[in-house]
């Protein structure tokens, strides 16, 4: 792999940046609803005092002025200031990332060693019975809404069962002060095992309901992938040879059907971080994806404008290092 062609392919990355924030600019930008008006709601202020409080927003400057500032305050590493929290936009999401990275990372576990162990079964007893319900409970996962399939999981796991709680991160009376803020390593660190209890059954339904659809479909590309391989000649002629048949499964076949369930996984991973914000609104979850829907109700556009773009730098990322890894693992693909 050539480091010239992956500096090439990394700049290229660049334009789609800008390109998403013209977009989530203007969109914010052209929503109906006034910031200034939300934030006075019900208050006796004077026209005065209002153009004062737009100006302080910097409202009260051209769309394109505005723009500019955004772009050039975004390159020096300054997201500006939430209008509704007041404080540096750079602040409050680092406050609420930590919870959606775990949550990512857990329903990222469930999914990786949910999807492939049934994926090989299900490619290795095709047209089984088997095989026919892994493939409708993968068409399940994937078509399933991720707020309607999480509104089930409460229901009856929350609500009927009473095994899981309902919302949040953690119980008041299992608060840990924090360390890393994850609450599952912290937990642990400040040798709370209750706590770490607590927290693990927090975010349990969240990650169920974020998991199983990626589940859904890893599972589908792994079986694809594996009943491709093993049609190859390569895993014919180790057949012939006598190998035991779990050795060619898992030393040749999957070893190779793993390089798109890898690729996808990456990419996956990014739709997970980005696309978590109706799940954490479902269950109470104080990440980013909570922040930024309740800042879009308030009009808060710094904000959601930083964390727009942070949702697109890491998507695409992501998909560059699933291209990285797929030239890694079929030297046969090139940039």
């Amino acid at each position: 792999m050539q480091l010239s062609k992956v500096f090439e392919r990394f700049l290229q990355l660049i334009p789609v940046l800008l390109g998403v924030s013209v977009i989530v600019f203007l969109m914010m930008a052209l929503t109906p609803g006034d910031p200034v008006t939300i934030m006075i709601g019900d208050q006796n202020v004077t026209p005065e005092q209002e153009a004062l409080l737009r100006s302080d927003l910097g409202l009260d400057q051209p769309i394109y002025q505005r723009f500019v500032t955004f772009v050039g305050n975004v390159v020096t590493g300054d997201f500006g200031t939430s209008f509704y929290h007041r404080r540096p936009v750079f602040d409050v999401i680092a406050e609420r990332l930590p919870a959606t990275i775990e949550l990512t990372l857990i329903a990222l576990i469930i999914a990786i060693i949910t999807s492939i162990p049934l994926g090989v079964l299900a490619a290795v007893k095709k047209n089984t019975f088997f095989d026919r319900i892994a493939t409708i409970g993968s068409l399940l996962g994937v078509s399933m809404p991720g707020f309607w399939f999480g509104i089930l999981l409460l229901m009856l796991f929350a609500v009927q069962l009473n095994w899981l709680p309902v919302s949040g991160r953690l119980g008041y009376s299992s608060e840990v002060a924090p360390i890393t803020h994850f609450l599952l390593i912290d937990t642990l660190l400040r040798g709370r095992p209750d706590a770490f209890w607590d927290a693990l059954k927090h975010i349990i339904l969240p990650a169920l309901t974020l998991g199983l659809p990626m589940s859904a479909i890893l599972m589908r590309v792994t079986r694809t992938s594996m009943l491709e391989v093993m049609r190859s000649d390569y895993i014919t002629f180790a057949d012939a040879k006598g190998l035991k048949r779990h050795r060619i499964l898992y030393r040749h076949a999957l070893k190779n059907a793993l390089i798109p369930t890898i690729s996808v996984a990456a990419i996956e991973t990014g739709s997970l971080l980005g696309g978590n914000m109706i799940v954490e609104t479902v269950f109470g979850w104080p990440g980013l994806g909570r922040l930024v829907v309740e800042s879009i109700f308030v009009r808060n556009y710094p904000l959601v404008q930083a964390a727009v773009l942070f949702y697109a730098t890491t998507y695409v990322l992501l998909n560059f290092l699933a291209d990285l890894l797929y030239t890694f693992f079929n030297p046969k693909v090139k940039l």
